[in-house]
């Protein structure tokens, strides 16, 4: 299989890169400063030819452009759009519109540039699949305890986004589904956070695996097989 694993040079994306490449599949591993991506690097020499690493700004467009042309012909069976800032817990009044529209261009629209400028490279695939990494803050129905204003919306637009793609890409045959991958233990999820990046990731993987078209648009759950409530 043919992978592709953007914000691959830490946490969750790099974990998926180090679970894909050791069952044998080929990975794409992109992150915004390949030079500064020292684990990474260190996995992808380790692989040898089945995997590379591509410098990507998903909140470019000029970026993820050059990005796609960079992947030539190539096929893509799995695009995994995980790349995505945090955001802190502002209340109502310490929202800061600069940084929530940049959470948003990172976040929601980002996915967006990447999972259209990869199209044709998706369509080769026999089984094209895009998984975007969203996560519980952006499930208005979850939302109990309100604030962290900018990263609740980004994810919130990031799930509709997905929602619009499995219908307008239906007629290719190509699945589209958010995922909350749980609360992990990375830079962006802490210390304190239950979950082990090993374990949601071999999750998830699992869950790509079994994806079909009729689970296009859904809001999936790392760990509840019945999903996550919108």
């Amino acid at each position: 299989m043919h992978v592709v694993i953007t914000g691959a040079s830490r946490g969750i994306g790099l974990e998926f890169v180090r679970q894909y490449l050791s069952r044998g599949d080929h990975v794409v591993a992109a992150c915004r400063d390949p030079a500064r991506a020292a684990a990474l690097a260190a996995l992808v020499e380790e692989a040898g030819p089945r995997a590379r690493i591509l410098a990507c700004d998903v909140a470019s467009d000029a970026s993820v452009a050059a990005f796609a042309a960079a992947l030539g012909d190539g096929t893509v069976d799995l695009l995994v759009n995980n790349a995505g800032v945090g955001g802190g817990w502002e209340s109502l009044d310490g929202v800061a519109t600069d940084v929530a529209l940049d959470t948003y261009n990172v976040n929601a629209l980002g996915p967006l540039r990447v999972t259209r400028a990869l199209l044709p490279h998706l369509a080769r695939s026999s089984a094209p699949r895009v998984a975007h990494i969203s996560s519980g803050m952006g499930s208005i129905a979850d939302n109990g305890s309100g604030g962290a204003y900018a990263y609740r919306m980004s994810k919130a637009a990031l799930n509709m986004a997905s929602r619009n793609l499995a219908v307008d890409l239906r007629p290719r045959k190509v699945v589209s589904v958010v995922i909350n991958p749980g609360w992990v233990a990375t830079d962006m999820g802490g210390a304190n956070a239950p979950t082990a990046a090993r374990d949601s990731v071999a999750a998830m993987v699992a869950r790509f695996d079994a994806l079909t078209l009729a689970d296009s648009g859904k809001f999936l759950d790392w760990k509840r097989a019945e999903g996550f409530p919108w």
